[in-house]
């Protein structure tokens, strides 16, 4: 079952800010729309950090969130509790918000970023001063590289 808590297409929703081109991203709203269990904390702390970071932030809440990272082909080894769309780009997981930024400014041709399972310290999965390392990785289809690494 789906419950919408925003109202208006998902197309409006993703479509780039108006503005002056290579002006540096964020200087205009950047609308992210994000797909998530109405049951999980830590992804209600990923949409707060997107907040505090500039982004305009849609959640859609799902019951089954397994079938939206299928229509958007994210691959099994990269999911984790949330799928988003910003733009041209799904994010999955516990992406930065400084990497999404560094996405959206170097725009290479993908399908988006991942943030594999659900590192401690990864954005919305702080723990004190508890942090794992981890990658954020770039993928297009099957073919996968490092994007950053935290």
């Amino acid at each position: 079952m789906h419950r919408r808590i925003f109202i208006g297409s998902l197309a409006a929703l993703l479509a780039p800010a108006t503005g002056v081109l290579g002006a540096p991203p964020l200087q205009e709203e950047t609308r992210i729309a994000v797909v998530r269990s109405p049951d999980c904390g830590c992804c209600g702390a990923w949409i707060d950090h997107l907040r505090e970071s500039g982004f305009t932030v849609e959640e859609t809440l799902s019951d089954n969130t397994d079938a939206f990272k299928d229509q958007h082909a994210v691959p099994q080894p990269l999911r984790s509790c949330h799928t988003a769309l910003v733009e041209d780009y799904v994010i999955e997981g516990h992406v930065p918000a400084e990497a999404i930024r560094k996405l959206l400014a170097e725009r290479p041709q993908a399908a988006g970023l991942a943030v594999p399972g659900m590192p401690i310290g990864s954005p919305g999965m702080e723990m004190g001063d508890h942090r794992d390392p981890f990658d954020v990785i770039l993928w297009s289809g099957p073919e996968t590289r490092v994007f950053a690494s935290y």
